[in-house]
């Protein structure tokens, strides 16, 4: 897997995201059919562009890193299959926030 990010490094002020997967069965052990399961809008971030640019050409760096957890929109983003596996590319400005390391 690492090496498919040694190929693929975002540009400017995208970021790349693993959607985080989603919950299959209840606290009581009741699986949740596939239908009835939301959509995941949490996600571990993988990898970030340099930052955007200015009009001026001053690099605005990104507000997160890889390893972050972060809340994405429900639609949107484009999807990146890298070493059989999907991965989704927002703008830096698109995710709706940082969740803190507890």
């Amino acid at each position: 897997m690492a090496q498919a990010f040694k190929r693929f490094l975002p540009m400017f002020d995208r970021v790349l995201v693993e959607r985080l997967v989603a919950e299959t069965k209840t606290k009581g052990g009741i699986m949740i059919p596939e239908k009835a399961q939301g959509k995941v809008v949490e996600a571990t971030v993988v990898a970030v562009g340099a930052g955007a640019r200015t009009d001026e050409g001053k690099v605005l760096p990104p507000s997160v890193k890889a390893g972050d957890k972060v809340l994405l929109p429900e639609y949107g983003g484009t999807k990146v299959v890298l070493e059989e596996k999907e991965y989704f590319l927002f703008r830096d400005g698109d995710l709706l926030g940082k969740f803190e390391s507890s």
